[in-house]
């Protein structure tokens, strides 16, 4: 594999040379965890980057193999005691990895396919739509209980196992330019709905509104949004990712002004109530050279920030259990948190969202065993790698039931998806937003 391929000037840019690869990072990395190779843990990728950029390695099919084989988790720059950027090294080696030569026709044609469909909202829907009569099934559970899908290879069974019961709501965008704060306004925010989020789960937009407007924060929702540009960037595809983004500053800003629908007044914040979102949109300034007019912050990020209302804690309410009979004191009604990996290692966020559940009377918070650990959604990690990701949910699964949660609460819509496959049906249907937590709570969703 040596020789052949001319240096990669700047690939590692100098953000490996901290790197003594001392191996706190192998027990932290989830391709590490399932495949058990050296050259697909952070530190094996690291030396090939080093090799690569001095010359002495092809960047061949095989070698591609162990960096498309990376979740781009981050765990490992949470765990490096050296301070190695491995989220920067990844970052500038996935653009490399799209090179026709480096995957197989069917693996170049399944991404295209999904980056042509998932960061486009009105696709994805047109795709779904003949698909509402099968979500949630009969034939579903025939298909899925027979394994009919295994005679269409893994990628497709993957695709199949992650859809969930399609709801009417997330074939439309029914929402108001500007929803009002309830009593005084204490902030102005806009929202990020999410490509992905808002079609196969447009609950959870329903709920952090009603929880955001109960808080006296008024809502902007520009009604021409697309997609962040998160699943393309997490892939490497640059081009597409500035066009997304570019895209969808320009949204915000289409409804923002003197004589415009939101009018002139300046945001607080920009939220976004997607783990994964909210690690790219955070990274606009780099990636686009501009972003916003206001900060971009993660929904819980922000809303612990700024406290929840006083007129709000009092409207919270113990969860009920699944009998109906509500929590108490002596039978607190369990959850467990599971951390995205975008939100703890990406963004640095742990406390906020646990700290924001804490305020739900006689909610006991219950904590997984290896709670940094990637579950394997990882954008369409898990759609074009499904061995490796259906392993690491298994394990996410187990570690979350082990808890013994009545609830499990993800913040992310890729982690939700995962998740509910690989618990049981009437486990999964226990997966819910922290805010839908929080709403439920309130009084502001029915249960």
């Amino acid at each position: 594999m040596s020789g052949g391929s001319p240096p990669a000037a700047g690939l590692a840019a100098g953000a490996a040379d901290p790197c003594v690869h001392c191996g706190f990072c192998l027990p932290t990395c989830a391709s590490y965890r399932v495949l058990g190779t050296e050259m697909d843990s952070p530190r094996g990728r690291i030396h090939m980057l080093k090799a690569i950029e001095a010359g002495e390695l092809s960047l061949d099919a095989t070698v591609a193999s162990h960096f498309d084989s990376c979740l781009g988790c981050f765990a490992c720059v949470s765990a490096c005691p050296s301070g190695v950027r491995y989220d920067q090294l990844i970052e500038e080696a996935r653009p490399r990895l799209n090179a026709a030569e480096l995957r197989s026709p069917w693996q170049q044609s399944l991404r295209r396919l999904l980056l042509a469909l998932l960061p486009y909202p009105q696709r994805l829907r047109a795709l779904l739509q003949p698909m509402r009569l099968y979500s949630g099934s009969g034939l579903q559970r025939l298909v899925r209980g027979r394994g009919l899908m295994r005679l269409f290879g893994p990628e497709l069974t993957a695709l199949e196992a992650l859809l969930p019961p399609l709801a009417a709501e997330g074939f439309q965008d029914s929402w108001p330019v500007v929803a009002p704060a309830e009593g005084p306004r204490r902030h102005r925010v806009g929202l990020v709905l999410g490509c992905v989020q808002r079609s196969f789960d447009p609950a959870v937009n329903r709920a952090v509104l009603a929880v955001l407007n109960a808080n006296g924060i008024e809502v902007v929702i520009p009604p021409q949004q697309g997609c962040c540009g998160a699943v393309s960037h997490h892939q490497g595809a640059m081009e597409q990712t500035r066009s997304l983004a570019g895209d969808l500053v320009a949204a915000f800003d289409a409804v923002l002004g003197p004589g415009r629908p939101a009018g002139p007044e300046p945001l607080d914040a920009v939220l976004v109530a997607a783990s994964g979102c909210g690690h790219t949109l955070k990274s606009y300034d780099r990636l686009i050279g501009r972003s916003f007019a206001a900060p971009v912050a993660d929904v819980h990020e922000f809303l612990d920030r700024v406290g929840l209302s006083a007129a709000f804690r009092q409207r919270l309410r113990p969860l009920a259990a699944p009998d109906g009979a509500p929590a108490t004191a002596e039978a607190p009604r369990a959850v467990a948190y599971h951390d995205a990996c975008h939100m703890i290692h990406g963004q640095g966020l742990q406390a906020e969202p646990r700290r924001l559940l804490s305020a739900i009377p006689h909610l006991q918070l219950r904590e997984a065993v290896e709670a940094g650990v990637c579950c394997g959604s990882a954008g369409i990690y898990n759609l074009v790698q499904p061995r490796e990701a259906e392993e690491l949910g298994r394990l996410k699964a187990a570690d979350l039931r082990g808890t013994g949660a009545e609830l499990i609460a993800s913040a992310n819509i890729g982690c939700t998806l995962q998740l509910r496959r690989h618990l049981e049906p009437s486990e999964g249907a226990m997966v819910r937003h922290p805010m839908e937590l929080l709403a439920l709570s309130a009084g502001l969703l029915p249960a």
